[in-house]
């Protein structure tokens, strides 16, 4: 448990259980994404900017986010799998988790978020500059 998470009292296994389901939307881009069994709701976006890279780019890039392992302090002080950076090439890009209630329209508590029906996920991929 980081320092933030024992400061505002995180629930451990909580945190865990939404990095897991993160990582799990994460892989597949959000395409038919299952846990345990439940299917993860959401979608993957991707901004102007990193729609400018070639498709080879985009191609390394995107791969470079679905295998993203590289998690510490610095990126993931919650522990939430839901920030990464990623860099093919002279190419670098930011990709983020956001987690809404099932309308899209707000963003979730920490307990409601652990629960795959009442949260919906949205994966970002983008530029530095966009951020």
């Amino acid at each position: 448990m980081s320092e933030l998470q024992a400061a505002f009292g995180s629930d451990s296994a909580t945190t865990a259980r939404i990095a897991a389901q993160n990582d799990s939307f994460r892989r597949p881009l959000g395409c038919a994404a299952m846990w345990e069994g439940q299917l993860l709701r959401g979608r993957a976006v991707s901004t102007p900017g990193f729609r400018e890279f070639t498709e080879t780019e985009q191609s390394a890039l995107i791969r470079g986010v679905i295998g993203f392992e590289a998690f510490d302090e610095g990126n993931d002080p919650w522990g939430l799998h839901d920030f990464g950076i990623v860099a093919a090439g002279d190419a670098r890009i930011f990709w983020k988790m956001d987690l809404y209630d099932p309308d899209y329209c707000f963003c979730v508590d920490h307990e409601a978020a652990a629960h795959p029906r009442q949260v919906r996920r949205v994966l970002t991929l983008y530029l530095p500059l966009e951020h």
